[in-house]
């Protein structure tokens, strides 16, 4: 397993700098709009060879969470073409996973704030009551029919080029999972719709899993699927290419995103079922509650969490290989 960090095509030397002083030599990459062109990928990935890290997935939100494309507008067609375009050049690059997120409106939030479970710091809190009573985002109310065809005529377009390329797309879900928000039918709301996806890519492996353990932790075993049996069937399959690392306090409606030891599954028994699963693929921590400026800002944040992270993943290989 390889651990990874996250960064923007606009950070800063310092910044990985930072990366390397945790031990971690895997990036991803989320470049900025201005920054998708040839020339600025072949720019920054020289700055990461130079840094002394390699990324292995990358993508653009405006392209991969694109409206047009998930609602079926008319210039759909035109930023599909944007889409390849990218994954041409993220090809290209060497970079080798894009990503899918069927999310309209972005990840849904209440509000970042401190919450009963974050020991004083900012974090994300969802309370589902709330986000229901919000309007329809985009004029009217998409069902689930059109959102999965939608689906199917994206993958009828992108996968051939990702199989031109050996390229893959890394599929996360909708987070919240719920079935509909904002008059959005959510297309990855449970482990079923992987497989209903996984259905319509055909003979394909070209599409894959950005399995968020945050999201099938705000689902729960009612109604997102069981998490462990759900990474062993996954990664049995070879479906699973990226893994979130994330706990929560609580299932939906409400929760708030936590350290990874204060929320209410155990961590380590996730990773020890991804180890013993041999689960070779990317993980990194995602959400973290965020620590002010003055208590070494989000650097600070992430650090803690990765390096709680790393010690799980440590801890877990470790008692693996004294098995065998």
């Amino acid at each position: 397993m390889r651990v990874q960090y996250c960064v923007r095509s606009h950070c800063t030397d310092d910044e990985l700098h930072f990366i390397k002083h945790l031990g971690i030599d895997y990036v991803y990459v989320m470049f900025d709009d201005n920054h998708t062109d040839y020339d600025s990928v072949m720019f920054f990935m020289d700055r990461l060879k130079k840094a002394g890290l390699t990324a292995t997935d990358g993508g653009n939100t405006n392209i991969y969470k694109n409206p047009s494309i998930h609602l079926g507008f008319d210039d759909r067609d035109g930023k599909i073409e944007d889409y390849i375009r990218f994954t041409r050049i993220l090809a290209k690059a060497g970079i080798k996973i894009g990503y899918a997120t069927w999310e309209p409106n972005q990840v849904l939030t209440t509000k970042w704030d401190v919450g009963e479970h974050t020991h004083g710091a900012v974090a994300r809190i969802v309370d589902i009551e709330e986000l229901k009573t919000h309007p329809n985002s985009h004029g009217r109310v998409f069902e689930k029919e059109e959102i999965w065809a939608n689906f199917k005529y994206f993958l009828d377009a992108v996968l051939p080029v990702c199989e031109e390329l050996d390229f893959k797309l890394a599929l996360h879900p909708n987070d919240p999972p719920v079935p509909m928000l904002k008059g959005i039918y959510n297309l990855i709301h449970s482990s079923d719709d992987y497989r209903h996806a996984f259905d319509l890519a055909g003979d394909s492996d070209r599409l894959g899993i950005k399995l968020c353990t945050g999201c099938w932790l705000e689902g729960g075993t009612e109604h997102f699927g069981d998490l462990l049996y759900d990474i062993e069937e996954f990664v049995r399959r070879g479906k699973v290419l990226i893994v979130h690392f994330r706990n929560v306090s609580d299932t939906i409606p409400y929760f708030e995103e936590t350290l990874l030891e204060d929320g209410y599954m155990d961590m380590y028994t996730v990773m020890k079922k991804l180890v013993d699963c041999g689960y070779n693929g990317m993980i990194h921590v995602d959400h973290v509650p965020r620590y002010p400026e003055s208590c070494g800002g989000d650097h600070a944040s992430f650090a803690y969490s990765y390096g709680y992270m790393k010690a799980l993943l440590h801890r877990a290989e470790a008692e693996a290989k004294a098995r065998k």
